[in-house]
This record gives C-alpha cells, structure tokens and sequence, in this order.
C-alpha cells in the first residue's frame, strides 16, 4: 500500500521530516463487518446475481489513482450512474392491461349467487309494487278518476277552443294596438282569421268522425269493449283533470332526492373548496358513472394537490356538490397522491338500518373465520375477527353500542368450542340470556342475595390470568408435529384434552369495574395483562364504554387494544380517544355521525384499512333465538362449562397475594429481588404460582409486579454485590408490604 503523508499539527514547523516519518503510517483498507444473509427456503441467497461483483473483486477491479502505473487511465463513469428504465416484457405489459381493463359484463350477471339476489330482489320490488296498486285500484284511483275526469274534460274543451280560435296569438295583437301600429295588426288579424278558418274545419271534421265512431261502438260493439273505451276515456280525462300537487297515482316507493351528477357540478366543488387554481384545473382519468345507489368519480388534483387536502376539504366539496356531508365518501388511489376516488350517495347511506344480522339463519360459526358483522356504506359486507387481538368500543348512551359488542359475543355464542366470558357493569337485559352458554357471567356492581357481581369478576380475570400463563408454558411445551410454531391452531383449541379453547372475555360498561373503590385497581392490573397478553394464547378482550376519559377508563387499558370501533360521540376529541391518537388527522372523526346513524361506526385496527360499518342487528328477541340455539349446539358437543352448568370457580388458595408475599418472606429480609420471591410463592402454592416460576427472570418479575401493582406496591431496584460484582435487579420492600396489608385490615375493619 502506498504511504499517505500526515499533516503535522498546528504549532509545529512543517520541515520536521523526523516527526512526520514517525507519524507516517500505512493506509489500510476498511472491510465492513458481514452480516448473515437471511434465509429463504429453497433459495440461496448468498451466490452473487448476475453481474454483481462478489466480495473482494471490487479491490482488484477498481483502478487505483495513485498507483505509478495508473497514469494513462482516465477517470470513468459515476459510481452510481443513473437508472436505466428498461421496458416491460411482454408478459408484463400484458398483465397490466388486463388490470386496467374493465369487465364486459357486470358480477351480478357472470355471478350465480350474485345474479340469484338480484332476481329474488326483482321478484320481491315488483310483486310488491304490482300488489300496491292493485290493492288501491278499486278505492282509491277509481274514485279519483272519477272525481278529475269532468274537470279534464273541461281543460281539454278550454285546450281545443284556444287552439281553434288562435288565441296564443291575442298578446301580439293587443301589443300591436297597444303601440298603435295599424299595419302591424290587419296583418296579425288576417293571419288569424285564416288559422280560424282551417281549424275550425279540422275541429268540425274531427268532431264528426269522433261522434260517429262513437256512435258505431254503442250501437255495434260489445259490452266489454264498451266499457273498455269508456274507462280509458275516463282515465284520460281523470289524468288530464287531476291537480299537480296531487297525482292520480300514489307513489308505492319513496323517491329521493337524486340528481346527475356532471363534471361541471365537480368542477365547481372543487373551486369552491379552494383545490383548484386559474391555470390548473381537475382531471378526470375515466368518465363519471352510477356504482350502486350513488355515483362513482375519480379525479386528479393539480400538481401539489393531495387526498389530504381533499380530505380537510371534506364539507366544502359536499356543499359545492349541494349535497350533505354524510353523502360524501372519499377513498385514496395508491398510483397517485393527487389521485382520489369519490363516491356520492343519492341519500344518506348510514341512516339507512343495515337489517337483520345473517346470525339468525347460522347453525353454527367458525370463529376461526371472520363472521359478518355489518356492511359499509355501500352496502357491501363487512367481516370481523377477534383473532389475537382486543376491540374496545365507544360511544354516547343510546347509538347501538351494546347492540353492535352484542353481535361479536353471538358469533362466538354460535361456536361451541369457543369460551365466553361475560360482564355488563350496567345490568341491563341486553346480556342476560348469555347465562345460557357463558363459562363465567355477572351483571351490575350491586352484590345481591350473598352474590357479589365485582368478586365474580375479579375470580374470573384471576382464573384467565392463571389460564394463559398455563397456557405459553404447555403451548411452547407441545411436540412440533401438533404446535408447529408454538402457537394455537384450531385442532388444539377444539382438544378437550388440552383445555385451550378460544376465549372471549366480554366487559360492558368496563369504567363501572375500574370505578370501584375497593377491586377497581386490581381489575384495571389484570385487565391490562390479559390486553396485552392474552391475544396471542387465543383469549380475546372487548370492552365497551361510553366514558372513555382517563379517570373512567385509563389510558393504559385502552393502548392496549389493537382494534377500535367508535359510534357517534360528543367531540372529536372523544373520538382520537377511542380511536387512536392521529385518527382525526387520518380523516376518521365519529363525532360527525349523526343521532339517526345508530348502529353506525368508524372500524380501525381490524384490519389494514379503517372504515365505516354499519353494524347488524339482532334485538332481544333475536338474541334470545340464537343463544338458544347456541346452548342446544354446545349441549350436544358437551362444552358448556362453568357459571352455565352451574360450576363454581375454583376456591382460591390465598385471600391475596399479600399474605403470601409477606409468609415467604424472611425475618431479617427488608428487600428481596422478585424473582426471588416468585420462586418462594411456587414452592408454597405450586397450583397458584408454578407457572409464574416457568418464565425468565424478567417476565417472572413483571408478573409479580403486576399482581403487586393493585395494592400499591410498585417495585423498585435493588443492588447486591455477587462475587465482588454489583447486580441490580428488580424487587420489593417488607415495608411496603406490610403497609398495604395494614390499609387492607383497615378498611376491612371500616366496612
């Protein structure tokens, strides 16, 4: 390698060849630590592609500028010269167009269950019309007619003069007299009296024939033909004599208020919401056409211009559009950011109820698969799944919250290897006849009869939390021929023999259980666990709340739901609450649904895109229906288990943890690691606390903590000095633990 000089530093003189031989040294070439390449099954990522350099050829192949030898080389090109765009295969380009082409034929004709709904649909809207209008035929028109027709006949009589005596021409005349304009008006006169003439005529010879062939059907047809023209002359003159406020004929549907919709009226909305500019205008990449009940268009924006700006213009493009704002939808193109798809409704689509949930003709529901839960603003489906995650739902009193949790909690009713859990904080009806298939259920705050509804609770979530720690200790346990990836699959979950079924946990009305004065902080510890922790064992969470604020239902609780569904609420303040921090920013703002949007929501988190659902119903009667046959389901594949056949949980081995802590802990010990002393509690209470001495040292401490954490107590570090070295891990006190054993007796002693 080649000597590089080194600079002397400042302050020393610059012909010191001594100190600059002895600072000197050899340039050595920098190598980059290599990494591992992934792995891909059947792929060998490490052979180098076509025409890249392998590793170490770069050195020999690039010229070396201050090599003696390199002096007639020149300089070559960039090191990163520009891209060449190369064009697509054929294949490729062939591929793309049939993505851009559009179907010859529409689903609903090439599809047969999609063609079987529009006839079924076809038979039903005409049978019913045809049945409405025979039903008022006879009582309603034929009064009607008979009632218009003698003043249609007179309009038609006042009609037939005016046209025979030329009197749309009486302004010009008047108007000629009126400016005295004599030639003016002998002309006018003149050409009246000629129209006068030939209409009278053709008026005589019209009346003339019309008599006689009059004449000739009273004398010579039958009377069935008689009556026939009889009542079509009737009909006329009913129609011509009817009033324009009201038709002969009622309307059998509602109409609404629907308009075509033109690229001017598009245009003008978008000048009004301020997207456009005098020298750049809209552009539309393909012609405005119907989709479904409304009108589909798609246009780009100028250059600068983005779906965010048309987003934030949302009200002003409806008003430009002189629709509202609930009839207005916007959806992103992923080609473009300029790029935007609207679609504009002929009337409010989410006021319209979404009917009957298809839960009442299910025999059963596989929760493995999404189940519907609602159809969006087009009506189109929309499936749920509560697979490894947990749903929160919120909104104000009265918008169908419960109604839409309800129907998730019947998908899974309707699975018989599934687990429910179920508690409503307000003991409404709503979730009363889920006694007949829930493991564990209780309503209200209110203990009543020796049963006190907030204890169930907190056993319950103690019983889950003991159930999922048993279950990441058996799961990762299990041979790979039956857990290949050590997690849950529909065969375990449907083995009685391992006891790992699919698990809902149902709270409504979850701020009443973490209000309370006494459990609420455990309740809220435990909550937060299985949030967080329970989804990927199978267990899922969904609690409801129309109190979503930080004293009612904390933060903590609600950041650990992945997904969230938010009815109309009061601000949209509420709505980034339930939603997500950024979701107003995202366009998503449930405090613009309205009181008439019941059942209606905004969906995030389910899946990659969020949007609208307009949630099925099922009412008590329905539900009561379904859980019914939910129970005889379950009853024959002889899982119903728990508060359903009337078995009680478990009696627990310890009033608290407290106690236990502070029995394993030593006379001298004021702080002890937790780890420590979760290995005391398994040698205690294998049952109660095995699973926790399973984990590593970090988990088993937060599982302590979390437990701890109810009462008070939070951990803290603690050093100790191990083989001359300090170790700092987490632990607890004796003080604090006798403190909070103190408070306990306390308030025990107080109630």
């Amino acid at each position: 390698m080649t000597e590089t000089p080194v600079t002397p530093p400042p302050g020393e003189p610059e012909g010191d060849d001594e100190r600059l031989e002895e600072r000197s040294a050899d340039v050595l070439p920098f190598r980059l630590k290599k990494t591992p390449p992934p792995v891909v099954e059947g792929v060998d990522l490490t052979a180098p592609a076509e025409g890249e350099a392998k590793p170490g050829e770069w050195e020999a192949d690039l010229p070396d500028t201050d090599d003696p030898e390199a002096e007639d080389l020149t300089e070559g090109e960039p090191v990163d010269p520009p891209k060449t765009v190369y064009p697509p295969s054929v294949a490729e380009w062939m591929q793309a167009k049939d993505k851009a082409r559009l179907p010859v034929l529409p689903d609903w004709v090439k599809l047969p269950d999609q063609r079987t709904a529009v006839r079924k649909w076809a038979v039903r809207h005409y049978s019913t019309m045809v049945g409405y209008h025979a039903v008022r035929l006879p009582l309603v028109y034929t009064p009607k007619v008979l009632a218009y027709s003698p003043r249609g006949a007179w309009r038609w009589s006042a009609a037939i003069g005016r046209w025979v005596f030329d009197a749309e021409g009486k302004g010009l005349r008047l108007a000629a007299v009126a400016n005295e304009d004599a030639g003016e008006y002998l002309k006018l006169c003149r050409q009246r009296n000629d129209r006068v003439r030939l209409r009278g005529a053709v008026a005589a010879i019209g009346s003339f024939i019309g008599l006689a062939a009059a004449l000739t059907l009273y004398v010579m047809a039958p009377s069935w033909l008689l009556l026939l023209h009889v009542a079509a002359l009737t009909t006329t003159l009913g129609v011509a004599g009817a009033p324009a406020d009201r038709p002969l004929i009622d309307r059998a549907k509602v109409v609404f208020r629907k308009r075509k919709l033109s690229s001017d009226i598009v245009i003008r909305a978008h000048e009004v919401a301020g997207l456009t500019t005098k020298d750049q205008s809209i552009a539309f990449p393909r012609p405005i056409g119907r989709d479904g009940d409304g009108w589909r268009v798609i246009v780009d924006l100028p250059f600068g211009k983005s779906y965010k700006d048309a987003l934030n213009a949302h009200t002003k493009l409806a008003s430009g559009m002189d629709i509202a704002a609930t009839q207005l939808f916007l959806d992103k193109d992923e080609t473009s950011e300029r790029r935007v798809s609207y679609w504009i409704a002929d009337r409010d689509p989410l006021a319209v109820p979404s009917g009957k949930s298809p839960l009442l003709g299910a025999t059963r529901v596989d929760f493995w698969k999404p189940f519907p839960w609602g159809v969006d603003e087009r009506g189109n489906p929309v499936m749920a799944t509560m697979l490894w995650l947990s749903l929160l739902v919120g909104a104000v009193p009265r918008q169908g919250k419960t109604f839409s949790a309800r129907t998730i909690a019947l998908a899974a009713a309707l699975d018989p290897y599934v687990r429910l859990y179920v508690f409503d904080g307000k003991a409404s009806p709503d979730w009363r006849k889920f006694a007949l298939v829930a493991h564990r259920i209780a309503f209200g705050i209110v203990p009543k009869n020796g049963f006190d509804p907030v204890v169930h609770l907190l056993t319950a979530l103690r019983e889950l939390r003991a159930d999922v720690e048993d279950r990441y200790h058996r799961l990762s346990e299990l041979p790979l021929h039956i857990c290949p990836e050590g997690k849950l699959t529909p065969e375990i979950s449907r083995d009685k023999k391992l006891n790992m079924p699919l698990t809902l946990f149902v709270v409504d009305e979850v701020q009443e259980y973490l209000q309370h004065p006494e459990h609420g902080k455990e309740i809220l510890a435990l909550m937060v666990y299985l949030a967080r922790v329970a989804p990927a064992v199978g267990v899922s969470v969904m609690t409801s709340t129309q109190k979503p604020d930080d004293k009612a239902c904390p933060s903590e609780l609600r950041d650990q739901h992945q997904a969230r569904f938010a009815l109309r609420v009061g601000s949209l303040h509420v709505s980034d609450v339930i939603l997500g921090a950024g979701s107003y920013s995202e366009g998503l703002d449930a405090s613009k649904l309205l009181k008439s949007h019941k059942g209606v929501g905004l969906l995030k988190g389910m899946s990659d895109d969020a949007g609208i659902v307009r949630t099925y119903l099922a009412d008590g009667r329905d539900a009561e229906r379904i859980l019914t046959r939910a129970a005889a389901l379950r009853e024959a594949e002889d899982t119903l288990s728990g508060d359903a056949v009337g078995e009680a949980p478990a009696p627990e081995t310890a009033v608290t943890i407290l106690d236990d802590v502070a029995t394993v802990l030593g006379k001298n010990e004021t702080k002890v690691w937790s780890e420590t002393i979760v290995d005391r509690l398994a040698d205690l209470r294998p049952d109660t606390y095995g699973a926790w001495a399973q984990l590593e040292p970090k988990p088993k401490a937060e599982a302590l903590g979390s437990a701890l954490k109810p009462h008070g107590i939070t951990t803290d570090q603690i050093s100790r000095r191990i083989d001359g070295r300090q170790v700092n891990k987490r632990g607890i006190k004796r003080d604090d633990i006798a403190r909070a054993i103190t408070e306990r007796n306390n308030k025990r002693d107080a109630g």
